[in-house]
């Protein structure tokens, strides 16, 4: 149960005439959803002002588990911070190792294998889709639907297997390594890789079905929480929320790095989903197209490392890696928006700084201008509809 901060009444008025049942006026009250609630979607904190059923303000409260990962940086050298930036979003984490590797081989000038580039990809889109099947799933439990939930945890453990499987993770890989990856390819994996895509597709109809088909959840989304597209671009909202409001940006396409320069060509299999109604129900269908994008990227991979064939998947490094002073931001498209990285160097073998810049901030700020207007009882659906990580939002 939401539980009450603080009071704020007018005058009541027990004169005739005066407004209210039984003659009493309204009054407003300051209610604190979370930062340990159901209805908050992990511990974010939401302290909402409502006038009776109507929400008239809300303030999104962030902090309850900052982790201090970007000062821990600073005191771990260039192959241990890898293990760091995997954390914060824990649904994405081998999109965020990418990340920090791409960032940290720019400033060494490093070329890293083809076979690894290609490989990194395959396993970024496999992450990708199992982001969106917890979405998928966790979402229509916020508003009462257990049974996708399960659906959704079939299809995830059918390219869990396959990632675990490589990694020897079902969390928190740690399969990059600075310069490539952690080892070759198992044998046969390939193959594993292409059979759980193919079962998880051909299974998408029957989750689909249950969300995107389903009266209730439609009548619990369509119209509500609509993001306009420039309270997109002035908070920064980025990812399949942002285009789910029309915002046709993605940085596999419009900034390729890995192999997605070849992969979004045109007539490639990588494309671009967008919406235009901006509401709850345009984000969830979003998420669900993407996830048959990212089968059919995942395809395109094993195809071209198949032709590839064996060879290297690392760069040799020195016993104590020190990348040179200078500075370099990268960004790439994770699964829930933007996220970048300004590594600072002086030098050493420890990064002078290095900041995150994490999707799930923006996309969990711009819930103060959502949320007033609405109802009590579509806050969850909102909520739910937001698609972040807390850790991602406190870091």
């Amino acid at each position: 149960m939401a539980r009450v901060g603080r009071v704020s009444t007018r005058d009541l008025d027990v004169s005739l005439g005066a407004t209210g049942v039984s003659g009493l006026s309204t009054t407003e009250m300051v209610l604190n959803i979370g930062p340990q609630h159901p209805a908050t979607h992990g511990v974010l904190r939401l302290r909402i002002t409502v006038d009776g059923e109507r929400i008239v303000a809300a303030e999104p409260v962030i902090g309850y588990m900052h982790r201090g990962a970007e000062k821990l940086f600073e005191v771990r050298d260039y192959r241990q911070i890898l293990v760091l930036a995997n954390r914060h979003d824990w649904l994405s984490a081998f999109n965020n190792e990418v990340g920090v590797a791409l960032t940290v081989e720019h400033l060494l000038g490093m070329e890293v294998p083809e076979r690894a580039t290609w490989a990194r990809t395959l396993l970024s889109e496999l992450s990708r889709v199992l982001n969106h099947l917890m979405f998928l799933g966790s979402y229509p439990l916020e508003l009462g639907a257990i049974t996708p939930m399960f659906y959704s945890f079939r299809e995830r453990e059918e390219l869990q297997a396959v990632m675990e499987e490589y990694s020897g993770g079902r969390m928190h890989y740690m399969a990059t390594r600075v310069g490539g990856l952690l080892h070759d390819l198992p044998e046969g994996w390939l193959d594993r890789v292409d059979a759980a895509v193919e079962k998880v597709r051909g299974r998408m109809p029957e989750l689909e079905g249950m969300i995107i088909g389903n009266e209730i959840v439609t009548a619990r989304t369509r119209g509500v929480g609509v993001l306009e597209l420039g309270q997109v671009l002035g908070y920064g909202v980025s990812g399949p929320i942002a285009r789910g409001s029309g915002l046709d940006v993605d940085l596999r396409r419009d900034e390729p790095y890995l192999a997605y320069g070849e992969l979004f060509v045109k007539g490639g299999p990588g494309r671009v989903v967008t919406r235009e109604a901006g509401d709850c129900l345009a984000r969830l269908e979003v998420l669900a197209e993407q996830v048959h994008v990212s089968l059919d990227l995942a395809r395109a991979c094993t195809e071209r490392l198949r032709e590839l064939g064996p060879g290297p998947v690392s760069t040799k490094l020195p016993k104590v890696l020190k990348v040179p002073e200078g500075a370099h931001y990268f960004a790439g498209e994770n699964p829930l928006g933007f996220n970048g990285y300004y590594l600072v160097s002086r030098g050493e073998k420890a990064p002078h700084r290095l900041k995150l810049r994490s999707a799930s901030f923006s996309n969990v700020q711009v819930l103060r201008e959502m949320l007033p207007g609405t109802i009590v009882a579509d806050m969850v659906a909102i909520l739910g509809s937001m698609f972040f990580v807390v850790g991602d939002v406190d870091r």
